[in-house]
């Protein structure tokens, strides 16, 4: 059965990024499978800042919805879509002042979705995507996994789990700005760990 995987890229640098090199691996690793792989990059395709206009949109029944409303609800329409039928969700993530691109965060807006992809109840959200699983491509300057100065891990999980998604794996490429040997290490780990992931995963 063909798994379907999309693929987030978020690198202010496009192809020159870390993180986006980390995900082009994870697509040569993914050769001769049986896998359908959808592409979205978030920075070289942005979505603007979620705004109240927006929101209301969503809140609106389709069928009383203006002109202006559609076109504002299809923005969250397609990334949910995206993430829907989808098996595996893989965000290739650099981190930026300890925190996650705007632009990935601007997509999330849009798939953290009350009443679509998670629902309020008596005892906290549930999400409402279920049988999905995550993985995190993420490549750093400096050494943060496993520290309390790594935000961005938590924060990822927490909102992928908003949605029901809570089979998460991260691979990490640390310490990419503290010189070449450990970069190159760095880069080299993290290469074989997606291997690995594709390996059993994929």
């Amino acid at each position: 059965m063909t798994q379907r995987i999309l693929l987030i890229t978020s690198s202010l640098f496009g192809d020159n990024g870390q993180s986006t090199g980390l995900a082009a691996h994870f697509k040569a690793a993914l050769a001769e499978r049986d896998v359908e792989l959808i592409e979205r990059d978030v920075v070289a395709d942005p979505l603007p800042h979620l705004d109240a206009e927006e929101m209301a949109s969503w809140m609106t029944d389709p069928a009383e919805r203006t002109a202006a409303q559609r076109a504002l609800a299809e923005r969250s329409d397609a990334a949910l879509s995206d993430v829907e039928r989808s098996d595996l969700i893989v965000l290739a993530v650099p981190l930026y002042n300890l925190g996650i691109p705007s632009q990935l965060k601007a997509w999330f807006d849009r798939v953290l979705r009350a009443g679509r992809t998670f629902r309020y109840t008596e005892n906290g959200p549930v999400g409402l995507l279920e049988g999905k699983s995550g993985l995190l491509l993420a490549a750093r300057g400096g050494k943060y996994a496993g520290s309390e100065m790594d935000t961005q891990t938590p924060h990822l999980r927490h909102m992928l789990k908003l949605i029901g998604i809570g089979d998460v794996e991260a691979i990490y490429a640390e310490g990419l700005n503290m010189g070449d040997a450990v970069k190159a290490e760095a880069l080299e780990t993290a290469q074989r760990d997606i291997v690995d992931f594709v390996d059993r995963r994929c």
